[in-house]
């Protein structure tokens, strides 16, 4: 069986979904809906899509009768919605973007839809399928270090990652996107809840906009990195953060394909004098959190600690989870394990695909993602998928329960 894709929103993540099924062999690319003509009409001409299955929006293509087994939903944040519903209606299986939508009714509508109309929904919480991420599953569940007591996890956005995708880019303003809880480290509260494998009781959160704030401008800075006399003594100038990616074909598709079409030097200096990711991350215009912590307390009292932060490089989640018979402790590629019994160590090196980054697939994950989807619709075993409607929904409530303690400054029984 060969299966066949449709993809909404031919963005970064929707165009990497489809370059993975089609290089891999896992999936055709059939049909593409996307309002920028310029992204509609590249994904055309790498996947060979016919004219009569280009649209300008959604609604074009669910006007149609099906015209592939699934779909890949990659619009904004906030407009996931309607189209999954109108796609389940009609028997597309979905392959859905992350936040699966930003309030609690919205997702809980998609996965009525999802069940309603028996189709498969898996939501992209790609960490969830990598050979790391299996591996320490795997450790845990046989009860390697016991029953767990708590976890200590990090996730490092990385300085220039922050700037690029929650000062400058869409994710920026909360209003627009979401919260950063949501948006970006519902990943995080996500993989948590997978490893623990029980649902969360309690949490509690504190966190903010700490440092891309007006008051923090440098003395004589510009509003644009280009015009900026002090550009070069800036950790996050757009200049020095994008030059050092031109010639780069990984990274020249992101994130400087976010930026402009054009990736040469003439294309990348037009596009920071005139577009959103060359302005001064001290405008102002951002507002959602540059670091948070989030205190989870699990049913069974184990607890968990989570801090996201921008000030690091950008690199893969650091874990270290602490049984009554031994620990775990893994960077993303290796995983060391500590038994008590014996006093010995244990290494497990896992070898990622790549780096962390959006540009090298999260690592391989991207990849596994789509492998496990497509064997899941060619084989008919939903099984293969971990992150569906309820899991993604159970995680998702955690997320709103936590920024509701991080406002109130309370704890929060999820659920409540």
């Amino acid at each position: 069986m060969t299966v066949t894709l449709a993809i909404i929103g031919a963005g970064a993540r929707g165009a990497s979904y489809a370059r993975i099924a089609h290089e891999e062999g896992l999936a055709a690319v059939v049909a593409v809906a996307d309002p920028d003509p310029a992204r509609r009409a590249a994904l055309a001409r790498e996947f060979g899509i016919a004219e009569d299955r280009l649209f300008t929006d959604w609604r074009e293509l669910t006007d149609r009768p099906r015209l592939a087994d699934a779909v890949v939903i990659a619009t904004p944040d906030r407009l996931h919605t309607e189209p999954a519903l109108a796609c389940a209606d009609l028997g597309y299986h979905l392959l859905l973007e992350k936040p699966m939508a930003p309030t609690e009714a919205e997702a809980r509508r998609i996965v009525e839809a999802a069940v309603r109309n028996d189709v498969l929904l898996a939501v992209c919480h790609v960490l969830r399928y990598t050979p790391y991420s299996l591996e320490l599953k795997r450790l845990i569940s046989q009860g390697r270090i016991g029953e767990i007591v708590s976890v200590e996890h990090l996730e490092p956005v990385g300085w220039w990652h922050q700037a690029h995708s929650y000062v400058r880019g869409q994710w920026a303003v909360e209003a627009e996107s979401s919260s950063m809880l949501l948006a970006k480290s519902c990943h995080d509260i996500d993989w948590l809840g997978h490893l623990l494998g029980k649902p969360v009781a309690q949490v509690s959160s504190f966190g903010g906009l700490q440092h891309f704030r007006p008051e923090n401008r440098p003395d004589g800075a510009g509003d644009r990195c280009v015009t900026c006399p002090v550009e070069r003594t800036c950790a996050y100038s757009a200049v020095r953060i994008y030059e050092r990616f031109l010639g780069d074909p990984v990274h020249e598709k992101w994130p400087l394909g976010v930026l402009t079409e054009d990736v040469s030097p003439e294309g990348l200096r037009r596009a920071l004098a005139e577009g959103p990711y060359g302005v001064c991350v001290y405008s102002g215009r951002n507002d959602v959190v540059d670091h948070q912590v989030v205190n989870l307390l699990y049913e069974g009292g184990a607890t968990a600690s989570f801090t996201m932060t921008a000030f690091t490089a950008l690199d893969f989640r650091k874990t270290r989870v602490f049984g009554t018979h031994g620990s775990l402790e893994g960077d993303g590629r290796t995983i060391t394990l500590h038994d008590f019994l014996t006093d010995t160590v244990q290494t497990f090196d896992l070898d990622p695909d790549g780096g962390a980054s959006a540009a090298d697939g999260h690592g391989g994950a991207d990849n596994a993602l789509i492998r496990a989807f497509t064997a899941a619709l060619r084989t008919g075993d939903r099984s293969l998928i971990s992150s569906g409607p309820e899991e993604t929904l159970a995680s998702h409530l955690v997320v709103w329960a936590a920024e509701r303690a991080r406002r109130e400054k309370s704890v929060v029984s999820v659920g409540e």
